[in-house]
């Protein structure tokens, strides 16, 4: 994970957090123009990964195999035994591109058939699985609402019991309220349900158990060629972990304390378009991951620190520190908007034929794009208000229109969108970009030299005394 610089730019759901700013507005319109593609046409344009050449294995060879694949079919209603028969047809159930090598159908019959948290239902987990292969759009960032049964006891968790009223029926407000900040996270895990898949079931089989933690071995070289910054980027985001050798290390991934109860009233209130158990506690997870472990699922929040004052959603510098970490990659965070003190858009860091070539050369090579793209906020004096994305394929239309294929966690849709260039381009403040890609065009310095310098002046400048 590289970074070309670090700006205050939040990129959370429907511009709730903005630029330099803590207001939180709500429903602001991005204004990008987008409709609901026909999902079962072929785009022109697809990433190399789609049309690889890799075998993918489609039939159950060994007797363990068989035997997990029947037990899980006795399991599942016949609805869900086709979603079953789907994944294996299509190559994703036998998928092994898991840490451990461990298959999605190995992680699958572990959910079935091991302990899960006392509060989650094995076949509820099942069938969520099996959704999420089916069709990974139904990943969303739509907060879940508390039903009135348990509200009482989720405003004392969050007042810490307090009787004053007032903030009792303010706190009530805000859980009804409540639009989620965790588009950075969502983005992250449609990401690594499509590109590593196996490794996401193999996540969601230890967040669901009863420790709800995994581990995760890593290579130090995802974080940065230099090992120590690599160790002081461990340490600054406060990840547990060890290292195993000079190349890697083990960190430990676990969701904040409150996301399991989210998490289980989801399991038997889940309304139509809500976050499911899978959504909550992989969200928590990687909210808790770029927010140095400060993350509260049930009221949205963070803490602020050095490189934020918001309590909202995750920067581009802590998202990409998620993204690298989760998805084990060097990923450079490649800023393309220039913003002015005042939080409103200057200017440029690349013209838009240079930007549209990286988004391409990435997708060609079998990647897709987590992006954060702004617009200026009307409520908070247009200054600029972000959200983020995912652009998975590129297609020409017949009148020789260019358009991105992308996943937004936070449109109501399970369905991909449509998103013109002529529009998207301007728009986009940061992408994660391979770093092989982002450094044709530019050498970059180390960006966690960049990020430690800047964290040191602030640091030292903050405890400076005077003279």
């Amino acid at each position: 994970m590289d970074g070309v610089q670090l700006q205050n730019v939040n990129t959370v759901g429907n511009g709730v957090n903005t630029v330099n700013s803590v207001s939180r507005p709500q429903n602001i319109n991005a204004g990008v123009p987008y409709s609901n593609p026909n999902v079962t046409k072929v785009p022109e344009y697809k990433p190399a990964s789609y049309t690889t050449t890799v075998k993918l294995r489609t039939a159950l060879t060994t007797k363990d195999e068989k035997n997990k694949y029947k037990e899980l079919t006795e399991e599942l209603t016949p609805k869900y035994r086709k979603k079953l028969e789907f994944a294996l047809k299509s190559g994703l159930l036998l998928k092994n591109n898991s840490s451990d090598r461990s298959t999605v159908l190995d992680n699958l019959y572990k959910i079935v058939k091991e302990e899960r948290d006392p509060g989650l239902d094995k076949n509820t987990l099942l069938e969520e699985c099996l959704d999420i292969l089916a069709n990974p759009y139904v990943i969303t960032q739509t907060c879940e609402d508390i039903p009135a049964e348990y509200q009482k006891a989720v405003i004392g968790l969050i007042t810490g019991l307090d009787t004053n009223p007032q903030k009792i029926a303010q706190t009530k407000w805000e859980l009804d309220n409540m639009h989620t900040g965790t588009c950075p996270a969502a983005s992250v895990e449609f990401d690594l349900a499509t590109k590593q898949t196996a490794e996401f079931f193999r996540i969601v089989e230890g967040l669901t158990s009863p420790k709800h933690e995994v581990t995760k071995k890593i290579k130090m070289d995802s974080l940065s060629e230099k090992s120590l910054d690599a160790i002081w980027l461990l340490d600054t985001f406060n990840v547990p972990w060890k290292q195993e050798s000079f190349d890697t290390a083990t960190i430990l991934l676990k969701p904040d304390e409150n996301a399991i109860i989210r998490a289980r009233i989801q399991n038997n209130h889940r309304d139509t378009g809500e976050r499911s158990m899978i959504d909550v506690l992989m969200q928590s997870t990687f909210m808790q991951l770029g927010s140095q472990q400060t993350y509260n699922s049930l009221t949205d929040k963070r803490a602020p620190n050095e490189w934020t004052q918001d309590d909202g959603g995750l920067i581009e510098f802590e998202k990409t520190f998620v993204e690298s970490v989760i998805e084990d990659k060097n990923t450079t965070s490649v800023i393309y908007q220039k913003v002015d003190d005042e939080g409103r858009l200057s200017g440029y860091t690349k013209d838009f034929k240079t930007i549209k070539k990286e988004l391409l050369d990435t997708l060609r090579a079998g990647y897709n794009i987590n992006i954060g793209y702004t617009w200026p906020d009307p409520y908070n004096e247009n200054k600029l208000a972000g959200h983020e994305i995912t652009i998975v394929s590129y297609k020409v239309k017949q009148n020789g229109e260019g358009v991105f294929i992308c996943q937004d966690s936070d449109d109501d849709m399970a369905a991909p969108i449509e998103m013109s260039e002529k529009e998207l381009l301007p728009k986009i403040h940061h992408a994660g970009i391979p770093d092989k890609i982002a450094s044709k065009d530019f050498e970059y310095e180390d960006s966690w030299k960049l990020t430690l310098d800047e964290f040191n002046n602030t640091y030292n400048n903050k405890n400076s005394k005077p003279n």
